[in-house]
């Protein structure tokens, strides 16, 4: 049994599409017709994505999509149009980012669109593969700006990460640095997160890894002896001024 679509743009998009043909229509150049035969929405998109199909002909309706783009005067359907042609190669990267990024499928599916409307704007008329270098731009622009916004995202009050409130009226706190390897691939910047001692004593580093946030990325901390070291962290008794 298949899922439901995800209630998200990529739905909205394929709910205002059903049906539609937006004048003027996209045109089939395969050598029948000097200028073209014209093509309903669906057939478009299929033809798009058809690997069988002539790389020329795929070309040319790339081409006339980008050019939809800009139709957006007298309340014109090829803006929507034009994402929704778009969809079927954007939806395995939206899941993918969803999923490893742990990103909310809304913001992604907004980020693939924008990035892919900007991607269809740089076109150019002698391109031999519009099409996939408009997608794999667009795919590729949304993977950085997650990336980054993941590492750029900060905690307005760490004490209260996690949704467990923390006293802050005890006498000693517990800093825990979190220090990667200099020159590692990976996460590059210091971490230090600071709690109340009598949070910490006693208690097992599961709870923390709760108190956190990171339950889910801190299943084992037993250390086998093998692989590679990724990062380190300390534990440090520390007392605030005041």
């Amino acid at each position: 049994m298949s899922l439901p679509p995800h209630p998200g743009i990529f739905a909205a998009v394929e709910r205002l599409c059903t049906g539609s043909d937006p004048t003027p229509p996209l045109r089939l150049f395969n050598g029948t017709e000097r200028a073209g035969v014209p093509l309903a929405l669906v057939q478009a998109r299929q033809l798009l994505y058809d690997r069988s199909v002539c790389p020329a002909v795929r070309a040319a309706l790339w081409r006339q999509i980008a050019e939809r783009v800009y139709f957006d005067a007298d309340g014109s359907d090829w803006p929507t149009a034009v994402v929704w042609l778009g969809l079927p190669g954007l939806r395995r990267t939206a899941y993918k980012i969803t999923w490893h990024l742990r990103a909310e499928r809304g913001d992604v599916e907004a980020e693939l669109v924008t990035c892919y409307l900007e991607a269809l704007t740089e076109v150019g008329a002698h391109d031999p593969d519009p099409g996939g270098d408009v997608l794999r731009s667009a795919c590729s622009r949304a993977w950085n700006a997650w990336r980054k916004a993941r590492l750029e995202t900060a905690l307005a009050d760490v004490e209260t990460a996690g949704g467990a409130p923390i006293e802050t009226d005890a006498e000693g706190f517990w800093q825990a640095d979190y220090d990667p390897p200099p020159r590692h691939p990976g996460l590059s910047a210091n971490v230090r997160i600071t709690v109340p001692a009598h949070r910490v004593e006693g208690v097992r580093i599961g709870a923390l890894a709760r108190t956190w946030g990171v339950a889910d990325m801190a299943t084992n901390v037993g250390h086998s002896g093998r692989g590679r070291q990724v990062a380190k962290i300390s534990l440090r008794r520390v007392r605030r001024n005041g």
